[in-house]
């Protein structure tokens, strides 16, 4: 199986590194100064200790943002897997809403609700700055074939 380095525009290695910095930065502030805060975000229901919760996904948004930086040879599929980490979490989101959880910032149910339709904004960040996008499309061939 051969690893195709999926080739990217200036600009969307510019939003890559932007994004990758912005999840290094954001898995930091779940292991240190932030960790508290993150805490309110998880779910009721979730099954699994909160501060676990708060820990692994700081330390998975630490890996996938230096990937995103510096992992060429993967570039697309970290798009890939970072997009489904943001799925993955939009759960926490939700449940901050819901529960009028005042975090970051969001101190309305205004903001709180904003805050829903920006997780679109960051799968698309993610699989279009890794060139993922284009991975995910089938050559005209294929659909014909």
């Amino acid at each position: 199986m051969s690893h195709q380095i999926q080739h990217t525009s200036p600009l969307q290695k510019v939003a890559r590194i932007v994004l990758g910095s912005f999840m290094v930065f954001a898995g930091l502030a779940h292991l240190t100064f932030q960790r508290h805060t993150f805490k309110a975000q998880v779910p009721e229901w979730l099954p699994v200790p909160k501060d676990f919760t708060v820990v692994s996904s700081g330390v998975v948004e630490i890996a996938l943002g230096f990937a995103m930086i510096f992992y060429q040879r993967q570039r697309a599929n970290t798009g890939l897997f970072l997009a489904v980490f943001f799925i993955l979490v939009f759960p926490g989101n939700v449940a901050q809403y819901l529960g009028q959880k005042d975090a970051f910032g969001l101190d309305t149910d205004a903001k709180r609700l904003g805050r829903l339709f920006f997780q679109p904004v960051l799968i698309f960040w993610a699989l279009w700055s890794t060139g993922a996008l284009k991975k995910l499309s089938l050559p005209t061939k294929q659909l014909r074939g």
